[in-house]
C-alpha cells in the first residue's frame, strides 16, 4: 500500500497511467490524504531533521566552508554550529538569518533551524561510526572513574550539559597530531528535600 499527500498522489496517478495504463493502478492500492501542520504530523513546510542536516552539510560543502569558517563569520563556536546542523541546538531568528545568508538557505530550512530540538540524536544502540564509538568506549572505560573523581571534588551531583561549552583543538605532536577536547559544564548538586 502506498500513502501519499493528495497533490503528490494526483501527479503519481497521472504518471502511472501514462507509463503503464490502468493495470498498475488496480494492482497498487493508493491512499490519498491531506497533511496538516501539527506537532504530530510532518509537513512540507517543516522538513525532517535528516533533510535539514543533509541540506546544511551540502550547502556548507558547496560554499567551501568549514565549521571554523562559520565560527569566524557568525561569532559562535564551531561545535555549537555543528550541533545546530544536527538538530541539537536552536538558532535565534538573527542567527538563522545570518547562516541562511552565508549558505544561501531555503526559507523552510532557515525556519527549521529555529525549532526547539529533540536532544540526543544517536540511536539507543552502540554507535558503529569509529570516531563516535571512541567516545562510547571512553565512557565505558573512564565513565565510572570520572564520576568518582568529579564527586570527590564537588560532591553528589552532575555536570551540566546545558550550562556547558565544548571545544576541540588540534595539538601538534611529532609522534602524530593529537585531538584535545575540553568540556566545561556547571556542577549541579543533587537537591535534598
Amino acid at each position: 500500500m502506498l500513502q501519499l499527500d493528495a497533490p503528490d498522489s494526483e501527479r503519481l496517478i497521472e504518471l502511472l497511467r501514462r507509463l503503464t495504463g490502468d493495470a498498475v493502478l488496480k494492482a497498487v492500492p493508493i491512499i490519498c490524504f491531506s497533511m496538516t501542520a501539527s506537532a504530530l504530523t510532518p509537513s512540507l513546510a517543516s522538513p525532517s531533521q535528516a533533510t535539514v542536516t543533509a541540506t546544511l552539510m551540502a550547502a556548507k560543502k558547496a560554499k567551501g566552508m568549514t565549521f571554523a569558517d562559520l565560527e569566524a563569520a557568525m561569532g559562535l563556536d564551531e561545535v555549537w554550529i555543528a550541533s545546530l546542523f544536527y538538530g541539537q541546538a536552536t538558532a535565534s531568528a538573527e542567527e538563522a538569518a545570518k547562516l541562511a545568508s552565508l549558505l544561501s538557505l531555503d526559507p523552510a530550512i532557515t525556519a527549521a533551524l529555529q525549532d526547539y530540538p529533540t536532544k540526543g540524536s544517536l540511536d539507543p544502540v552502540i554507535p558503529t561510526d569509529p570516531l563516535i564509538y571512541r567516545f562510547y568506549e571512553i565512557m565505558q572505560v573512564y565513565g565510572m572513574p570520572l564520576k568518582d573523581v568529579i564527586q570527590e571534588k564537588f560532591g553528589d551531583g552532575i555536570m551540566s550539559a546545558i550550562d556547558f561549552t565544548l571545544d576541540v583543538d588540534k595539538v601538534e605532536d611529532p609522534k602524530g597530531d593529537r585531538v584535545k577536547i575540553t568540556m566545561c559544564g556547571k556542577f549541579l548538586p543533587y537537591k535534598k528535600w
